[in-house]
C-alpha cells in the first residue's frame, strides 16, 4: 500500500483561486509545494510563493510535476489536457494525478454547459490520455474555500472521491482528513467522474439561488 509520509513533495498545476487555495493549505498542513504554470516567471505564481515560506516554490507545469510526488490539477477544464501534455507524461506516470477541474463552457454564458458529459467525464478523459498516471477525482463539486475548510459550511456534508486504484485513494483521503474532511463517499472506479462533473450545473444554479458559494451537498442516509 501506498504510504503518505508527513511531508512529501507536491505539485500544483494551476495559479487561479483553486491553485491558490489548494497550495496554501498542503504548505499549512506541512507539504513542499511547486505551484505550476505555462511559464517560469508567472506573477501569480512567484506571489503565492513570496506569501507561503520556504516550503513554497514555482515553475513551469513541467517544473512541477517532476518536482511532485503528487498532482493536484487545479486547471481550468477546458484547458486541461493542454497543462497536463505540456507537464509532460513521462512526469505524469505513476504517480497520483488528483484531479479537481471542470469542464465547463462558457461559450454562450451563463449559466456554463459541459463540455464532456454523459457517456465521458474529463475525469476519465485524463486517465485514458495519461495512463501511467494514478488519477482520482476528488474536489470538484464545491467553491475553494470550502474545498479546504469544510467547517465553513454548517452540519454534515460529503465530499465525492474516485478512482481505479483502492490503495491510491486511501493516500488522497489522508490528505483530505488533514484539509479537514470528515464524510468521505468512495464512489467507485474513475467513472464515476461523470456523476461528480455533472452536479455542477446544480451546483451552479444553487449559488444563484442561494446567493453565496458557501455550501455543499449531503447524502441523507
Amino acid at each position: 500500500m501506498i504510504q503518505i509520509d508527513v511531508k512529501m513533495k507536491i505539485a500544483v498545476l494551476g495559479t487561479g483561486m483553486v491553485g491558490n487555495a489548494i497550495g496554501t493549505k498542503l504548505i499549512e498542513t506541512g507539504h513542499q509545494v511547486m505551484m505550476g504554470s505555462r511559464t517560469p516567471d508567472n506573477i501569480k505564481a512567484l506571489e503565492w510563493t513570496q506569501s507561503c515560506g520556504l516550503n513554497a516554490s514555482q515553475g513551469t507545469f513541467a517544473d512541477a510535476a517532476a518536482f511532485g510526488e503528487i498532482i493536484f490539477n487545479c486547471t481550468k477544464g477546458e484547458s486541461t489536457i493542454e497543462a497536463l501534455r505540456l507537464a509532460g507524461e513521462k512526469h505524469l506516470a505513476g504517480k497520483i494525478l488528483v484531479d479537481l477541474a471542470n469542464a465547463l463552457d462558457f461559450s454562450k454564458g451563463m449559466p456554463p454547459s459541459l463540455l464532456i458529459c454523459n457517456t465521458d467525464s474529463l475525469g476519465e478523459t485524463i486517465q485514458r490520455e495519461f495512463p501511467g498516471a494514478k488519477v482520482v477525482k476528488t474536489l470538484n463539486t464545491m467553491n475553494c474555500q470550502v474545498m479546504v475548510n469544510p467547517g465553513l459550511v454548517n452540519g454534515e456534508h460529503d465530499i465525492f472521491v474516485c478512482g481505479n486504484d483502492s490503495d491510491v485513494k486511501t493516500v488522497v483521503k489522508n490528505i483530505l482528513t488533514d484539509f479537514g474532511w470528515r464524510n468521505i463517499i468512495d464512489l467507485g472506479d474513475i467513472s464515476a467522474s461523470r456523476a461528480t462533473e455533472q452536479l455542477l450545473p446544480v451546483w451552479i444554479r444553487l449559488m444563484g439561488t442561494l446567493g453565496t458559494p458557501v455550501f455543499n451537498f449531503h447524502v441523507a442516509r
